[in-house]
């Protein structure tokens, strides 16, 4: 009896410890497993939290991206010409120009005034000559002003075409602003100057221009009598097209090509 006692006390007091082990055991699993699931709740926190600043910081990229006004400033440099250029494309219109020819000059203002662009252009070229290297030259660093303000041309609209009137002359404009320069023209001029204005400089102008700021750009002088009138009508055209190609939709966020670039 005494030993069958002892045994059964024995086996109790095992059975116990046993218990106990397995008790404590899956205590300690059971904090084990709190702790990985609070670390993986911090974890799934952080990440949410980073997610959160990553969208924030894009968003606010994207938005001041959207409102900081396009700007450039170019100067050219050769033996014909010493050309300076400041460019806003979100401008008022206004425009300090000088470039020794006065037509020439008439037409940038009206270019800045009827493109809402804010235009300054100094100009010193070799006018004992002509007028030719001055509007070439004035055309080719205004088209990299251009270039260098519009950047990968996220948001822009990208096509456009104006038909605008002068009196009895009337001229078109269609641009793609498709990062490939090509140019077509089409019409004439009806007189050969306009002052000290080589009337087909314009022409020039217009091609020199379209092909720095490397884009697609048709234009034509559909009819006139008076050369002033023609020129002037291309001018007016060329600038309400480039204004209306190079605003931002506020749709568009990318660049609008399937490629993802101009």
């Amino acid at each position: 009896m005494t030993d069958d006692a002892t045994d059964d006390s024995a086996a109790t007091d095992s059975d116990d410890a046993s218990d106990g082990s397995s008790t404590a055991a899956t205590g300690a699993e059971t904090t084990d497993t709190a702790k990985t699931t609070d670390a993986e709740t911090t974890t799934d926190a952080e990440t949410t939290d980073t997610e959160t600043a990553t969208d924030a910081a894009t968003t606010a990229r994207e938005s001041r991206t959207a409102s900081e006004p396009r700007t450039a400033t170019v100067t050219r440099q050769t033996a014909e010409t010493e050309i300076e250029v400041a460019l806003t494309v979100e401008g008022d219109g206004e425009a300090a120009v000088s470039t020794g020819v006065g037509f020439f000059d008439h037409m940038l203002e009206s270019f800045a005034k009827h493109g809402l662009f804010d235009l300054r252009v100094q100009c010193d070229g070799d006018l004992e000559i002509d007028d030719h290297h001055t509007v070439e030259d004035v055309a080719i660093t205004l088209g990299d002003a251009f270039h260098d303000a519009l950047g990968d041309k996220r948001g822009v609209r990208r096509f456009a075409d104006r038909r605008v009137p002068l009196d009895e002359a009337v001229a078109a404009v269609v641009v793609d602003l498709s990062g490939r320069p090509h140019v077509e023209f089409r019409g004439g001029f009806s007189q050969p100057t306009v002052g000290e204005f080589t009337s087909d400089m314009a022409r020039h102008f217009v091609r020199s221009l379209a092909t720095n700021a490397q884009v697609t750009l048709h234009a034509e002088v559909e009819r006139g009598q008076n050369a002033h009138h023609e020129v002037e009508a291309l001018f007016k055209a060329l600038a309400r097209t480039l204004d209306d190609a190079t605003r931002r939709d506020p749709r568009r966020s990318d660049t609008p090509s399937t490629k993802g670039e101009l």
